[in-house]
Order: C-alpha cells, then sequence, then structure tokens
C-alpha cells in the first residue's frame, strides 16, 4: 500500500505540473496538450468506439502472437539445450537476431505478406520468439545435475525424465520468458501497427500524428504505456514472485 500511495502521489504531481505548465502556456499545445485536452481526446475516442476497436484488434493480434511465440520460443529452445550441435549453429543465430529490433522485420513482412494481419502478428512473434528461446534454454541448462541424477537412479528417463524433472525445474525462466515475451510482443505489436490499415493502437497513433492531432497521440501512448504496466505487475510480475518464492528462490 505504501508503494501504491507513492506513486499515485507521484503521477498526480506529474499531472498537476503538467496542466499547470499548460495553463501557463509554457509550450504550445500543438507540442504538448493538457491533460485535461488529453483526457477529452481520449473520452472522445471511447465515445465514438474507435478506441473500443482498436483495443480489440490489438489484443486479437498480440494473443495470437504471443501465443505463437510462446510456443515456437518453448520448443527451439528445448532444442538448443538437449543438442549441441543445434546450439552452437541455430544458437549462434539465435543470438544475433534476439539484437535485431522488432520494426526492421516490418519491411520484409510486407515484401512477404502484404500490408495485412499476417504481417504484424508476424512481427508480433519474432518480437516474443528469441527472448522465450534464450530463457527456455537457460532454464534447462541450468538445472542441478544431482536432480537428474537422484531422478535416474529411481529409474526415471527419457520424456518421464524430461517432464517430471528438468521442466519443471525449469519452470522460473519460463516464467521469466514469457513474461520478457510479452513485453517484447507489445512493443513489436506497436511498430507493426504503426504501418498496419487498421484498426489498432498502433494505427490510431499514425493517424492522429498524420493530422496534427496531438491529444489523441498523447491519449494513445497513455493507453499504450497503463496497458503494459498493468499487465506486467498486476500478472507477470506477481506470478513470477509466486514461482520464485515455491521455487526457493526469494524469501
Amino acid at each position: 500500500m505504501k508503494k501504491f500511495t507513492r506513486q499515485i502521489i507521484f503521477f498526480a504531481v506529474v499531472i498537476f505540473l503538467w496542466e499547470l505548465g499548460s495553463r501557463l502556456e509554457l509550450w504550445m499545445p500543438i507540442i504538448l496538450p493538457s491533460p485535461t485536452m488529453v483526457f477529452n481526446a481520449l473520452v472522445t475516442g471511447f465515445e465514438d468506439k474507435t478506441l473500443i476497436y482498436d483495443l480489440v484488434a490489438s489484443f486479437k493480434r498480440l494473443f495470437i502472437g504471443l501465443g505463437i511465440s510462446l510456443v515456437l520460443g518453448a520448443a527451439i529452445g528445448i532444442l538448443l539445450a538437449k543438442s549441441k550441435y543445434a546450439d552452437d549453429t541455430l544458437g549462434s543465430l539465435i543470438l544475433a537476431l534476439q539484437s535485431v529490433p522488432s520494426i526492421v522485420w516490418l519491411p520484409l513482412a510486407i515484401m512477404w505478406f502484404g500490408m495485412n494481419e499476417v504481417s504484424v502478428i508476424f512481427v508480433v512473434v519474432l518480437g516474443g520468439t528469441f527472448v522465450m528461446t534464450l530463457n527456455m534454454r537457460m532454464g534447462i541448462k541450468n538445472v542441478s545435475p544431482l536432480y537428474i541424477r537422484a531422478a535416474q537412479t529411481m529409474g526415471s528417463k527419457g520424456m518421464d525424465l524430461f517432464f517430471r524433472v528438468v521442466f519443471p525445474a525449469s519452470i522460473p525462466y519460463v516464467v521469466t520468458g514469457a513474461r520478457l515475451a510479452w513485453a517484447f510482443a507489445w512493443r513489436a505489436l506497436m511498430a507493426g501497427e504503426l504501418l498496419s490499415t487498421g484498426p489498432g493502437l498502433g494505427y490510431t497513433l499514425r493517424y492522429a500524428s498524420d493530422f496534427g492531432d496531438m491529444s489523441l497521440v498523447i491519449g494513445v501512448i497513455v493507453i499504450i504505456g497503463v496497458i503494459g504496466s498493468v499487465v506486467d505487475q498486476l500478472i507477470f510480475n506477481r506470478v513470477e514472485k509466486s514461482v520464485m518464492k515455491r521455487w526457493g528462490l526469494e524469501s
């Protein structure tokens, strides 16, 4: 509660100073609209259902892309952890691709699939897959050999050993990977939607920018930031802490 109270006070002060600066005309509204103007733009966007359609479209793409990236990333991570040859070859490629920003893939996606839903989802998948792969690989490789040997002495081997010992022991890394994959996929989605044909938050952001509606631009940015923060703190952060405590990695 203390942390929550401090956050509320901090953001209240920021909004107050922002509004005060706007009313004192320290900057032009076209550069940075006041919080009141941003709020009115958001109210209008929700009343005419534009932002509602945007949210539905964005989350639809996100769920599809993130789901694919989690499954694909986990599968590739297991392959890298279990195969030395794959780790030395495909693993080095994954490390290189991890450093490539998601928006860089957008021109290639448009050339391959056209300017449509598939291109955006493709970018989202790439945004989350690589980080999930690396965390899955690290989780399996860091499983204590004592656990494996103890299970083997009791007759466990093959798939039984993997699903009963190796995978459960790597769960903390899997959760962290999923949390990072969500963050990367969310950013990739916004980047992909900037050049989409809509609807979507990224599309509305570009549309508002093209027509000089800075109040809506700031409003969409606020929505993107709030959704990212809320999902991370209320879902992934709590799940990660719960897993860490259960596995004895956090007091």
